[in-house]
């Protein structure tokens, strides 16, 4: 059945609609007629206060099938939004939402193919659904306006709405996941689908890897040309804009209820899991990771509670009744397994949580475990992370769902690694108090700078700034800058970690020849004049070796892979070193005699060294067994570098904690919430710092490109000329432009 036609009253027409699958409203039937209230939530405010700035329009199906024989019904009044209904049958709900949407879309855009039921009478009644969507947008729309469409029931309302209305401004956001092309095209109509989303003028994802998967989609699947680096699609005569937009949550609002709450539990400590019941949340597998916890770690027992709050969904759909007896079965089973008279493992709360009691949890809990197997985003782990009021929590998170793409100082595991998972638990538990808030700070700036108020404002702009540029593929240097320009805006300072040989200066065959070029001096002499940056030399070699190399004042420098430090301020030295002074000497000893043509020894304050990089290949292999056997022997530690075997103390200190440690001197335990924090570096040692800054800074791997891929790094740079060009952007005033 069609909608009535809508007559928008001349002279106010609305600038904004938006459409979606749902209206903003909760329904409660009576015996007079469905009585409709607000929808409780951030997204809708969000959307609610853009329609009210503009005045403006809500479509939408409002929760009630269509009957002509019904009682009466009328929507609330929210002058100056207008709420226009989508009329649906009761088969048409089964089958354009119960059935293509839930049991096709969501499991295909979730990458659970074998879930997937291809239905092509579902498929033909989702069109019709779409269509009648399209021209009630379209009737309700103003020529130069904005059509907003929302989510994975409209997917085909786009193409539609633009068919209709040509020139109309026409924006689409994705909810969920969107998967890799491969996946895409297991859908007999996944064409289709993709077109429909092209005639938006923007597309929105949630994360950048969702609109990579979108764009391979339109070129593999509809051979549409495509510029990865800009998100562009040709398509039909038009440029389509495909960018990420990350979603968030009400921080203000979450914190505030956080604060008014006291916590619910104080002992044991808590772990805490929040969901909707469903198959892509991954609860049996987190059960089976907190079931290990309390095997491996029994101290746990009695100390530590996990509590599952899984909000029912889709009670009457089958799976779903299975998957619900099947986590009761494993709850059930666990609790039997480790309870005694005075305490349970788990406890487990089948209902709906009002928000401001579902606040007193997330504070109350000493970690969230947030580890769906799929997920768009993730709105837990930011109402976790904002009613963390204390900065003392840790919240364990998939590397699966959107949300560890912007939330890269949680604790990032693989969901379906049970092992890690329970690692992860452990480490949490036991992660000392300065880590834990200073991952906790950083996340809590994260979710606050970046709430959902923002989020649709910025989408806004950018649907309505949808262009049509193109450019060249930019070089390596263009791209790092371009990935970490609005980075580094986000602070107003940057330390900046660069390693020397073969990152400032080209891998030479020996440490003596590795001068620092005349252009190299001119960039780091004014990376040093510029005051937002503060510049870390980090080598292997001497602090006095490093420093006389380099040559310049003002700059802070790091010697022997961490074990000294010297700069303005600061002057460190690992006591640890002292203590291996005899076996670093007999391993010096040791290594001379296994010297070939070509090998040679040093002896440095911290540890000792035998290069191969003049070895003959055919003698490298036995020469670095005969080292690893000799450092070994005097309980040394092994570090293989580029052509170089080293010993070092057998103590966790690298470059990795030695850039921690000068963060922390200077700035303070919650650095992160004040400076961005980049290393720069080639070789494995500057691995150490790589991992140590994941999540907490970003680090840029010298290498050739693909290299990455099998580095802890964000980011490569080719060579030692373009770290160069790089640092000088970053001296020239980037820092302080981006801030500014």
């Amino acid at each position: 059945m069609a909608s009535a036609p809508v007559t928008i009253e001349q002279g106010a027409p609305p600038s904004l609609v938006v459409v979606s699958n749902r209206l903003p409203f909760e329904v409660q039937r009576t015996d007079s007629g469905p009585v409709f209230s607000r929808a409780p939530g951030g997204l809708v405010t969000a959307l609610e206060a853009s329609l009210r700035e503009r005045g403006g329009v809500w479509i939408g199906w409002p929760g009630v099938e269509h009957s002509p024989d019904g009682p009466p019904w009328t929507l609330p009044d929210a002058d100056p939004i207008v709420y226009l209904p989508v009329e649906l049958s009761a088969r048409e709900i089964a089958q354009y939402y119960g059935n293509f949407a839930n049991r096709t879309l969501w499991p295909l855009l979730h990458s659970f193919i074998s879930r997937t039921r291809m239905d092509p009478q579902a498929w033909g009644v989702y069109e019709r659904v779409n269509a009648r969507f399209a021209e009630v947008a379209a009737q309700a729309s103003e020529p130069d306006g904005l059509v907003w469409v929302h989510d994975y029931q409209l997917m085909r309302v786009p193409l539609l709405l633009r068919r209709l209305v040509p020139q109309r401004r026409v924006a689409y956001f994705h909810h969920v996941p969107f998967p890799a092309a491969d996946v895409v095209r297991v859908l007999p109509w996944a064409r289709s689908i993709i077109a429909g989303l092209l005639g938006a003028d923007l597309i929105g994802f949630h994360i950048r890897e969702y609109a990579e998967h979108f764009l391979e989609s339109a070129h593999r699947l509809l051979g549409c040309e495509i510029d990865r680096s800009l998100g562009r699609v040709q398509f039909e005569g038009r440029t389509i804009s495909v960018e990420a937009h990350p979603i968030s949550i009400d921080s203000a609002l979450q914190e505030r209820m956080a604060r008014r709450s006291l916590g619910m539990f104080s002992r044991p400590r808590q772990i805490l899991g929040v969901d909707r019941l469903d198959y892509t949340k991954g609860i049996t597998e987190r059960l089976h990771a907190v079931e290990q916890l309390f095997e491996r770690y029994p101290g746990y027992r009695g100390a530590v509670v996990f509590t599952q709050v899984m909000v029912p969904s889709r009670e009457r759909v089958d799976e779903y009744q299975m998957l619900k007896r099947q986590i009761d079965e494993i709850v059930g089973r666990i609790n039997g397994r480790f309870s005694d008279t005075r305490w349970s493992p788990i406890r487990y709360l089948v209902r709906s949580i009002p928000p401001d009691e579902l606040a007193g949890l997330y504070r109350s809990a000493q970690v969230a475990l947030v580890t769906p197997l799929r997920d768009g985003m993730n709105l837990v782990a930011k109402e976790y992370v904002a009613s963390q009021v204390d900065d003392d929590g840790v919240l364990v998170l998939s590397e699966l769902a959107g949300a560890a793409a912007e939330l890269p100082e949680a604790l990032v595991v693989n969901p379906y690694d049970i092992d890690a998972v329970t690692e992860a638990l452990h480490r949490a538990l036991e992660m000392p108090p300065d880590e834990r808030h200073t991952r906790m700070a950083a996340l809590r700036h994260r979710v606050r700078s970046n709430d959902v108020s923002a989020w649709s404002s910025r989408f806004l702009e950018s649907a309505l700034a949808a262009g049509c540029r193109r450019a060249a593929a930019p070089s390596a240097v263009l791209t790092a800058q371009r990935r970490l320009s609005d980075w580094i805006a986000s602070r107003p300072a940057l330390a900046l970690f660069i390693d020397y040989d073969g990152t400032l200066t080209p891998i030479v065959a020996r440490p003596d020849l590795a001068v620092l070029g005349d252009e190299a001096h001119r960039v780091l002499e004014q990376a040093v004049r510029a005051p937002d940056l503060d510049t870390v030399i980090v080598s292997g070699r001497t602090v006095e070796d490093v420093r006389r190399m380099v040559g310049i004042e003002g700059l802070t420098y790091v010697g022997d892979h961490g074990y000294q430090i010297e700069g303005p301020g600061l002057s460190y030295w690992h006591k640890a070193a002292d203590r291996f002074q005899r076996a670093l000497d007999g391993a010096a000893r040791d290594f001379e005699t296994i010297l070939v043509p070509g090998a040679w020894v040093e002896r440095k304050r911290a540890t000792v060294a035998l290069h191969v990089r003049a070895v003959a290949d055919a003698l490298v292999g036995r020469v670095t067994r005969d080292a690893e056997a000799i450092c070994r022997r005097w309980h040394l530690a092994v570090m293989i570098g580029k052509a170089v075997i080293e010993g070092r103390p057998p103590v966790a200190w690298d470059k990795g904690q030695a850039v921690l440690h000068i963060l922390r001197a200077r700035q303070g335990p919650d650095w992160p919430s004040r400076v961005r924090a980049l290393y720069i570096g080639d070789d494995a040692t500057d691995e150490f710092a790589f991992r140590s800054l994941r999540g907490i800074g970003r680090s840029i791997l010298v290498a050739p490109p693909g290299a990455v891929a099998s580095s802890a790094a964000d980011l490569s740079l080719p060579g030692p000329d373009d770290v160069l060009q790089f640092v000088r952007w970053l001296a020239s005033g980037a820092v302080r432009a981006a801030g500014a």
